[in-house]
């Protein structure tokens, strides 16, 4: 076998195992980036760009059970009695499987509502799929941790 045929060999083997694993790093970066995306539209109520993230029957699940589709989260999260302060991610690590993302983590919130203050700490995880190239979130299911 001639040197240029090893090397040849060498760099398909590369390129056969290393770029799926580069593509994933760099959908889970993309991902992470969206999440973000997300916190911030929804603290400044950019109704357009949240709308732009779910899909259409995206569903989530919030801490006392209730679930939500698309348009009823968006009219939470339109709604002007709320002022967000403070939407943060901690610890997130997202974890990709082909074209879906499975993203866990911490959430803190904080604003007012309604003329109170309030400040939530809680526990979440998003799907993300990823359809014609566009990465949207399907389902998301937020908790608050039991204290100990």
């Amino acid at each position: 076998m001639t040197m240029r045929i090893r090397i040849g060999l060498a760099v398909s083997l590369w390129a056969f195992t290393a770029l799926p694993l580069l593509a994933q790093e760099t959908d889970a970066a993309t991902v992470r980036k969206l999440e973000e995306k997300w916190a911030d539209s929804y603290k400044h109520r950019q109704i357009d760009i949240l709308s732009s993230l779910l899909a259409e029957d995206f569903i989530i699940t919030v801490e006392d059970g209730s679930t939500y589709s698309k348009i009823g989260y968006i009219s939470h999260s339109a709604d002007g009695s709320t002022r967000v302060q403070v939407s943060e991610f901690t610890d997130m690590k997202v974890r990709m499987h082909g074209n879906t993302a499975i993203v866990i983590g911490a959430y803190h919130e904080r604003g007012e509502s309604g003329g109170k203050s309030y400040d939530y700490r809680d526990r979440f995880t998003d799907v993300w799929m990823k359809v014609a190239g566009k990465w949207q979130v399907v389902a998301s299911q937020y908790s608050t941790p039991v204290k100990q």
